[in-house]
């Protein structure tokens, strides 16, 4: 499969375009910084997804070494906790540009790339702070609901391309963004899920795996939470 995943710098895009490079499949990665990852299916783009002219460059870039894009995968996302009172506006319309707009920039961008595979798949990513209804993430959380909204519209306006367009939304996963949050607020937030513990990387490629089979043609609209939690 050729297969497109933003944000592949660090964290889970870093470890998602690992694992589909040992897989055999050929990746296209971005970022907004150089990569050391070095594998001879994999292209690395110097692209911020929120900027439809980087985004456009790294399409174009993506069409002449693959000719064709299978799988979507928009993994770049930002977070921010903080009190609605205590967030600024411009952190706001930053998680609602990165989270949001990046992945509308990204599926416009492949969509002419998508419609050439014989079983394209756009992957988005939510979270679970959307169904817990997190105290202190209003804007995070907004931004991943934006992410629903589209995930479930797409679905249908893209159906007639044979794209299914689908989104997971892992529970707390060990990377830079949850890092610096205080040890309390985690055990509270495990102790909300059915199953208490932190996701692994492992639990949200195997539900990505699920989602770009070429036997899920007939699954589409669908957002999948991790560690038992339901909206």
């Amino acid at each position: 499969m050729n297969i497109v995943i933003t944000g592949t710098h660090r964290g889970i895009g870093r470890r998602l375009a690992e694992y589909y490079l040992s897989r055999g499949d050929k990746v296209a990665g971005c970022a907004r910084h150089e990569s050391d990852l070095r594998h001879g299916s994999y292209c690395h783009f110097i692209a911020d997804v929120c900027d439809e002219n980087q985004v456009g460059a790294f399409a174009a870039g993506v069409r002449q070494e693959f000719g064709h894009v299978d799988a979507l995968v928009n993994n770049t996302g930002i977070a921010s906790m903080n009190h609605f009172l205590m967030t600024p506006l411009e952190t706001a319309k930053n998680l609602m540009n990165v989270n949001y707009f990046g992945s509308v920039v990204c599926i416009r961008a492949f969509l002419n790339l998508l419609k050439k595979s014989g079983h394209p798949r756009v992957v988005n990513f939510t979270s679970v702070a959307v169904p817990l209804a997190l105290e202190g993430e209003l804007a995070y959380a907004s931004s991943k609901a934006a992410i629903e909204n589209m995930t479930r519209i797409l679905a249908r306006e893209l159906a007639n391309f044979k794209i299914t367009v689908n989104a997971v939304g892992p529970n707390p996963v060990y990377t830079d963004l949850i890092a610096k949050v205080p040890d309390d607020k985690m055990r509270r937030l495990l102790e909300r899920q059915a199953i208490h513990r932190l996701g692994e990387f492992e639990d949200v490629i195997n539900v990505i795996d699920f989602f770009i089979s070429p036997r899920s043609d007939f699954v589409t609209g669908q957002i999948l939470y991790l560690g038992g939690v339901t909206k």
